[in-house]
């Protein structure tokens, strides 16, 4: 069997602080082949920079995935040429920098296809990412039969048909982008693991990991404000997906979630 561990959207520094600390002794703990993490927040919520990403990957984390956040530091459009690790949906228009897929390798050899993809209900009108994850999975399991996918969308409702509709397909579907983790993890009738959200790796006492003052305002008057990183109860959400190397398909899915004590106190216990 193979491990994965899919951590939720990392929101700015209370988020990278929870990587750095807790990929190594999560990965001793839970005995996990592979890391994948969603850093499209990552630069102060908005975004990624060279320099985080790198962080990223040093601290145990094998791919990155994105969503709506990728463009908004203007250096992306030059790191993800460089850094095939790090995907943006595969859906964007024909021409855009980067890919939407890697094919990852463990340890012991096995290979992993991680697959990006974004919705289009309340998001940007981009390509179908229906049709277009189709032709990725055709693609990636060319060389891999684990095929995760990260499916950034907002409604719950298009997360959901998204899972129905590669049920049998691929490993797993989780989505993200709302940063608030569901409890709807089950295992789908033809093999699929599926989580419609994983969460948020960032500040909890916040709005989505925004500063509950500036936020609740926009709501209370409408008015503008600018939006900072909240820092209050930093924790980490992800779901571990186990899967069968033969088949392809899962063979358990868990939601996880830890605070920095709790991440600490692994780190001491697995002597990381």
């Amino acid at each position: 069997m193979t491990r994965l561990l899919f951590i939720g959207d990392i929101v700015g520094r209370p988020g990278r602080d929870l990587v750095r600390r807790g990929v190594a002794a999560l990965r001793h703990y839970h005995q996990l082949d592979l890391v994948i993490a969603n850093a499209e927040n990552a630069a102060a919520g908005f975004g990624i920079t060279r320099e985080l990403g790198e962080q990223i990957l040093d601290a145990g984390v094998d791919v990155m995935t994105s969503g709506n956040h990728i463009w908004d530091k203007k250096e992306a459009v030059d790191y993800i040429g460089i850094e095939p690790r790090l995907l943006r949906p595969l859906n964007f228009p024909a021409g855009v920098p980067g890919n939407g897929s890697y094919i990852a390798r463990t340890e012991a050899g096995v290979s992993v296809g991680v697959v990006n993809a974004m919705g289009r209900v309340f998001m940007l009108s981009i390509d179908d990412p229906f049709a277009g994850v189709l032709k990725e999975i055709e693609k990636v399991k060319q060389r891999a039969r684990i095929v995760f996918v990260d499916f950034h969308a907002e409604a719950t409702s298009e997360k959901i048909a998204m899972g129905w509709h590669l049920d049998g397909k691929v490993t797993a579907v989780v989505g993200t982008h709302t940063h608030v983790q569901t409890a709807d993890d089950r295992i789908l009738p033809k093999g699929t693991a599926y989580l419609t959200d994983v969460g948020m790796t960032g500040p909890h006492d916040s709005v989505i990991g925004v500063e509950v003052a500036a936020a609740l305002g926009r709501f209370l008057n409408g008015m503008p404000a600018r939006f900072e990183t909240a820092s209050g109860n930093p924790r980490l959400n992800g779901v571990i997906i186990e899967a069968d190397e033969t088949t392809g398909l899962a063979t358990d899915i868990e939601r996880v979630s830890y605070s920095m004590d709790e991440l600490e106190d692994l780190a001491r216990d697995s002597r990381v």
